[in-house]
């Protein structure tokens, strides 16, 4: 799989193309799950930011921008990171995300957006980043 096409590595294997790329496939999921578990929770100290990607309109960016697609990430300081892409940047999306990957006593950090509100009465350590100073 190190960049090695479905195709060429049936040329190689004498196998099947659709077998070559079923073992692709498979291989890549066990990765992802494997990612996914190891992820399963930060400890420490965690960045979170939203941000928007996309869109096909011209002059107009971030939220306001027509076709973007909102993706939300964490950020362990020193350490692996998560992205997800969520239907919108409301507390009720981002808290359920942040509740299942960031330990309980972990430090986290944002910045000034009102969807974090709530972490300030959670069992995080909550502390903002004012971007503007």
């Amino acid at each position: 799989m190190l960049e090695v096409t479905a195709r060429a590595a049936a040329d190689l294997t004498g196998f099947q193309v659709n077998t070559v790329a079923l073992f692709y496939r498979k291989v890549l999921m066990r990765v992802a799950e494997r990612l996914e578990a190891e992820a399963a929770s930060f400890p420490g100290e965690i960045e979170l930011d939203e941000s928007y990607f996309g869109g096909i309109r011209k002059g107009k960016c971030g939220r306001g921008a027509a076709g973007k697609v909102p993706v939300f990430g964490l950020l362990k300081r020193g350490g692996k990171g998560y992205t997800q892409i969520i239907d919108n940047t409301q507390t009720k999306t981002l808290m359920p995300i942040i509740r299942s990957k960031i330990r309980p006593d972990s430090i986290v950090y944002t910045d000034s957006y009102h969807s974090y509100n709530a972490l300030d009465v959670s069992a995080f350590k909550h502390y903002r980043i004012n971007h503007s100073k």
